[in-house]
């Protein structure tokens, strides 16, 4: 068996919008809000060391505030108006020179990662769409239900830094808002169990956070590489969606190589509060993600204990209204 490396913060900013703020029938969080905010703020990027950026454990940089940064833009978003309604979700990003960026240097095996969450961090999605000629990235969507989402690309622009940008997006109909109100260290997700232990210090040298996983009682000792790691985790801080990337340290495995039951990951939050933690992990070739909810700054759940209720909820990262157990989603590989 083999032990996965430790995962140290990766390099995306910090993406702040308002979040969990909803009007039964109508959902709130104006884009010219969300962009005025960001007025003030840099794109964001953490110091990258080691093989393919895995490595120091570097404050993470406020960033990723609005659609225009460090000469960067993200623009003509665009993406179904209402669920249920199937379409395409596409937009661009323009460099300094006002071009459509078409070079770039993949980070973490893809040029471009995409973070797709309504405010209230449910529907959450990490895809890699399509880049055209032209410049324009595009892939096939349906959103599941109505609310404000907000749509993160996270790219290297050739010869750059890692950059981070934002735009919203409102998607219409009756919106019923959904989070949690305690932490959530266990998730269900198809034939998986995923248990978080650990703390999630704000500032300093950060702290270890461990997934163990287990399938039918048993642990799984067979995880599979994806975008480079035994693990992917993105963090979203709950008041704002303040947004944290982070990966292993070390050399990226090889195809072939197998790790579990427990994947260690090195994370610091920018401040304290309850953040939702959003781990992918491959088993037979599939992809799951386990939604968490930790608080940080907290330091009683160092001792592993389970605070799991047992709830268990039946939609897409629905947020569970009491806390405890979650349920998470499976995709192809």
């Amino acid at each position: 068996m083999r032990t996965a490396p430790r995962l140290a913060a990766f390099g995306a900013g910090l993406l702040v919008v308002l979040g969990g703020s909803y009007a039964v029938g109508a959902a709130v969080v104006p884009s010219s809000v969300v962009e005025a905010w960001g007025e003030r703020a840099p794109s964001g990027h953490v110091g990258q060391h080691g093989t393919d950026g895995h490595g120091g454990h570097e404050e993470p940089a406020v960033g990723g505030l609005a659609a225009a940064a460090d000469g960067y833009e993200l623009t003509d978003l665009a993406a179904p108006a209402a669920p249920a309604s199937s379409g395409t979700l596409s937009f661009r990003l323009l460099g300094p020179d006002g071009e459509p960026l078409t070079d770039y240097d993949p980070s973490h095996e893809r040029d471009l990662h995409l973070v797709v969450v309504r405010t209230d961090g449910q529907g959450f999605r990490h895809v890699h769409p399509t880049l055209a000629a032209d410049g324009t990235w595009s892939l096939p969507w349906t959103w599941d239900t109505a609310g404000s989402y907000r749509v993160i690309a996270d790219f290297v622009p050739a010869g750059g830094e890692t950059t981070t940008l934002g735009a919203t997006v409102e998607v219409g109909g009756e919106v019923v808002p959904s989070r949690p109100l305690g932490e959530v260290r266990t998730a269900r997700v198809g034939s998986l169990v995923v248990r978080l232990e650990g703390d999630l210090p704000v500032g300093g040298s950060g702290g270890e956070l461990v997934a163990h996983v287990e399938r039918d009682g048993e642990p799984v000792t067979t995880l599979e590489p994806y975008l480079g790691a035994f693990g992917h985790l993105v963090a979203l801080r709950q008041s704002d969606l303040g947004y944290l990337h982070v990966h292993p340290e070390g050399d990226a495995p090889a195809p072939d190589d197998r790790a579990g039951p427990e994947i260690a990951f090195h994370a610091t939050a920018p401040t304290a509060g309850r953040y939702l933690l959003y781990l992918d992990l491959v088993v037979d070739g599939q992809v799951h993600t386990a939604p968490f909810v930790l608080d940080a700054g907290a330091s009683d759940h160092s001792s592993g204990h389970d605070h799991s209720s047992g709830h268990d909820s039946s939609s897409e990262h629905d947020s569970s209204e009491h806390g405890g157990e979650e349920s998470g989603h499976d995709h192809q590989h």
